[in-house]
């Protein structure tokens, strides 16, 4: 009793000064509970907006020609950062984006090909969580329209462990692979359902059918739905564009915007970009530039070149169009003000060129289609398909005019150094013109720092701290730890303190940035770089030598972040994998067998050899094929000689041995680092030297008497084998 009378007496003593208290307390500026999920939150919507292969300045607001002014809007009403990094390739960005961790961590290590390491396994691991598996607790409802590429293969009816919908995802429409047709992808999806642009119960086009609008319009009824059905709570959407990736497809409205606008070529357009990004503060005047590549006079299908950049300009166009219906179904529901939009781009322009070598199909469109149509249920099984659901087959090749539904263009290297106006370097590679991004942050009622630059280094493993901090959200502690730091106090005007370096590898490109300073080598066996960032964005002034201590310690730094996360040098999965005994060193096939990538012969990096018993010759057509947009090969018969072809890093390569006409029916190919060796029986008709080993693993099936998918060789749609092959054996040396 004698207690509880002098805690009365403290608290009767303390009563005047409870006004002074509660204002102490509101100065303390205490951080406010989560609010629970089923009640109004002032959190706000987060909306991050990705495209694909484009370059720093391919929109209005980073110095473009190419008419964005929904985007622009965004950035002159919101912020705009001058330094935010990609990873340089789409599966690790997106792996990097969704996790807030370097891509090797979350499992991608290189891309969706698994190589036997949990680092590059080639989908996300469940010791990452993505954003949608962090906010949906928090009372998040969570979206994703477009291309997610963070699984590895796939299979239409078999697990989906590594789907949207399993990795946190309330709804899904989008598609799995890299690249594919933009009127009609293959693995395209609706939630758990492999769908057709024909039989989609929930969307059908107006007019013709066209990704990037699916992707616009599925987003905004996304929107409406969320306002109609959950408008208690707030959202997340992650809306990936696969603009302007190859091919270059886009609508002739669209198109005719741009007719005549390349016509003077390279050298016009990177001068005025340089100009418009010098008087948008985004250049320094004191930068050594590299200028433009490629000399216009000496173009000989000037027609030609400049139409594909004529059609790019209208893909970045459509999206630009898109996203400004995405701001008006915003305003419409009275979500726009509490709305944090993100955009970038998830690496930097791509060199890679469908169009060189020689045609493949006709190079006029056909009056009318001369193959049948698809069934509306038929499913696209190809990345690349080899005819349009309407019947016209595949054109590829110089002079073939990019647009419509049938042909497989890329703008090539010229037009892509334009994109990176006025980095070095591509997609692929992370020097500046391979990793840096626009990122464009517009949030009314959260960004009081408008219409400025955000200069300080910034990075994709930023974004799931970002989103975690608005959200009030709490990340598991039996996750691998956030690498990345909240941009929050970047919206405010505030620098971010980060204390660490950002580090990148890929493909064995490897990076470090460290304050102003950057190293950098360009392959697995490329000499460390040493730049200047704040002098010399544009790398141009290479200083390892003049600075040996300051690449010393950042090499160090380097070989420590990769140790730590299980970085490994690229291709060397190859040799553990032989050390341990495994992978499967020998395949038996027969005639019409097909394997799909994760299971047909690792041979990235590796020789190998191919040994084919056919019924007889003469023949002709494909023995074996395994194909892909970057690497792939063939072992064909055409016009009395056997051929093998090699797509290397994009470029075809293509030995030829000329057969007797009693040449033997038992064929060999022997691969390795320095030739390839064509023989028939007991007599070896050609030593071709020449590097014919493949950088990375095949992303289409393995097939044995035709190629119905990425087509390697000189050769058209299918091009099946004539006479019955009786055997085929594939033996890693």
């Amino acid at each position: 009793m004698t207690s509880l009378l002098r805690a009365l007496r403290a608290l009767r003593a303390l009563l005047p000064l409870l006004p002074c208290l509660a204002f102490l307390l509101s100065c303390l500026e205490l951080p406010a509970q989560d609010a629970s999920p089923n009640t109004s939150s002032p959190r706000p919507n987060i909306i991050i907006i990705m495209s694909d292969d484009m370059g720093f300045s391919d929109i209005g607001c980073y110095g473009s020609e190419i008419h964005t002014p929904h985007l622009d809007s965004l950035a002159t009403n919101g912020l705009r950062f001058s330094q935010f990094y990609n990873t340089g390739r789409c599966c690790p960005t997106r792996a990097s984006l969704l996790t807030g961790l370097y891509s090797h961590q979350a499992g991608i290590g290189h891309m969706t090909s698994n190589y036997g390491l949990p680092q590059y396994q080639g989908y996300l691991n469940q010791k990452c969580l993505t954003i949608a598996e962090a906010l949906r607790p928090a009372g998040y409802r969570t979206y994703m329209t477009g291309k997610w590429h963070v699984t590895g293969a796939f299979q239409a009816d078999g697990p989906k462990e590594t789907w949207p919908l399993q990795r946190g995802f309330d709804k899904f429409y989008g598609t799995f692979f890299g690249a594919g047709s933009l009127f009609d992808p293959n693995t395209l999806a609706r939630d758990n359902t492999h769908i057709t642009p024909e039989n989609d119960p929930e969307y059908q086009a107006k007019d013709t059918w066209y990704y990037t609008d699916a992707i616009s319009d599925n987003t905004v009824n996304f929107i409406h739905q969320h306002h109609q059905n959950h408008g208690d709570q707030p959202f997340f959407h992650y809306v990936a564009y696969t603009a302007a990736h190859w091919p270059m497809h886009a609508l002739p409205r669209d198109i005719e915007k741009y007719q005549g606008k390349y016509n003077q070529g390279y050298a016009p357009i990177y001068a005025a970009r340089l100009e418009k990004m010098k008087a948008l503060g985004l250049i320094d005047p004191a930068w050594q530039i590299p200028g433009p590549i490629g000399n216009w006079s000496q173009i000989p299908l000037k027609k030609w070149e400049a139409a594909c950049m004529e059609v790019y300009a209208a893909m970045v166009d459509s999206m630009d169009q898109g996203i400004g219906r995405i701001i008006s179904a915003l305003r419409e529901t009275g979500q726009l003000d509490n709305t944090l939009i993100l955009y970038l781009q998830d690496n930097g322009s791509s060199a890679e060129r469908f169009g060189r070598g020689k045609v493949i199909g006709p190079l006029e469109r056909p009056t009318a289609p001369t193959l049948p149509a698809m069934g509306k249920d038929e499913l696209q099984t190809r990345m690349i398909p080899t005819q349009s659901r309407d019947g016209y087959p595949l054109r590829r090749g110089r002079g073939v005019m990019p647009g419509p539904p049938e042909t497989q263009i890329g703008y090539g290297e010229n037009w892509a150094n334009v994109s990176n106006t006025p980095f070095r370097e591509y997609k692929h590679w992370v020097h500046e013109g391979g990793i840096s991004t626009p990122l464009i942050a517009h949030w009314p009622k959260g960004i009081t720092a408008k219409n400025t630059w955000a200069k300080d280094p910034t990075h994709l493993i930023d974004l799931m701290a970002t989103c975690l901090d608005l959200a009030k959200a709490t990340y598991p502690a039996d996750k691998i730890p956030l690498e990345g730091t909240s941009l929050k106090p970047i919206f405010n005007g505030h620098k971010i303190k980060r204390g660490k370096p950002l580090f990148w590898e890929h493909e064995g490109n490897r990076a470090v940035r460290d304050h102003d300073w950057k190293i950098v080598a360009k392959g697995i066996k490329g000499p460390w770089e040493l730049y200047n960032i704040a002098k010399d964005r544009t790398e141009m002034h290479n200083l390892a030598q003049k600075h040996p201590h300051r690449l010393k310690t950042m090499i160090a730094q380097y070989e420590t972040w990769a140790k730590e996360r299980g970085v490994v040098p690229f291709g060397s999965w190859s040799a553990k994998n032989r050390q341990k005994g495994s992978p499967k060193e020998s395949f038996q096939l027969k005639d019409g067998d097909s394997l799909p990538a994760d299971k047909a012969p690792r041979i990235a990096n590796r020789a190998f050899s191919i040994r084919a018993e056919l019924a007889q010759l003469p023949a002709q057509g494909v023995i074996a094929a395994q194909g892909g947009s970057h690497d792939g090969w063939a072992l064909f018969l055409k016009d009395q000689a056997l051929h093998f072809s090699t797509r290397r890093n994009g470029k075809i390569l293509t030995a030829t041995a000329p057969l007797h006409p009693n040449s033997s029916p038992h064929l060999t190919a022997v691969i390795t680092k320095d030739s390839v060796n064509l023989s028939a029986g007991v007599r070896s008709f050609l030593t071709s030297k020449g590097n014919f080993i493949l950088t990375s693993h095949p992303l289409d099936p393995l097939e044995t008497g035709k190629d119905s998918s990425g087509i390697v060789g000189d050769y058209g749609r299918n091009f099946p084998l004539s006479v019955p092959l009786k055997s085929l054996t594939i033996e890693l040396q």
